[in-house]
């Protein structure tokens, strides 16, 4: 659709989530599938379709999300940790594999954001979360959205394979 409406399409930002906390122990294989199939499936069906766009192109920018619990795991967030790290992998080997035709793929890897999926967590996880964030407040969306907007521009033509921390820290 945005190649019939825009011509062409320069960049993909995969940042679509859900959470399904539950501690590993008692976590449901429903639970399991519905966040790896939300992040890592939904990017990778995201990027595949992109992909044919770009190698045409000669160009193109995927930009997926990670988080902390990506990075170094988290309680009660298996499922998260898993998706959110399978997709620095998933940036990494397109880097990899397309860099050669100017196509680049990177990570964001902001610390916690007022969004929806954070307000859907507990009054008390929240605090704990903007605790540990050095400036001592969340970010906004817009301020993550700036980094976005690097990394789908020329000026950013040579990051590829990159975690870029946007934590406030």
């Amino acid at each position: 659709d945005a190649v019939k409406h825009f011509g062409r399409i320069d960049a993909v930002v995969n940042n679509a989530g859900i959470l399904r906390d539950t501690i590993w122990h008692k976590m449901s294989h429903e639970d399991w599938r519905a966040v790896i199939d939300v992040h890592l499936n939904g990017s990778f069906n995201v990027s595949k379709a992109a992909t044919p766009y770009f190698r045409e192109q000669q160009s193109g920018s995927f930009i997926h999300f990670t988080s902390t619990s990506g990075l170094v795991g988290n309680i009660g967030q298996a499922n998260y940790s898993a998706s959110k790290s399978g997709l620095v992998g998933l940036a990494r080997s397109i880097a990899r594999e397309l860099g050669s035709r100017s196509i680049t793929a990177n990570v964001v890897a902001p610390g916690p954001v007022a969004t929806d999926m954070l307000a859907a967590l507990s009054e008390d996880r929240r605090e704990a979360l903007t605790a540990a964030v050095p400036l001592g407040r969340l970010a906004s969306p817009d301020e993550i959205a700036g980094t976005i907007t690097f990394l789908a521009s020329a000026d950013a033509a040579f990051i590829t394979g990159a975690i870029i921390p946007v934590d406030g820290g």
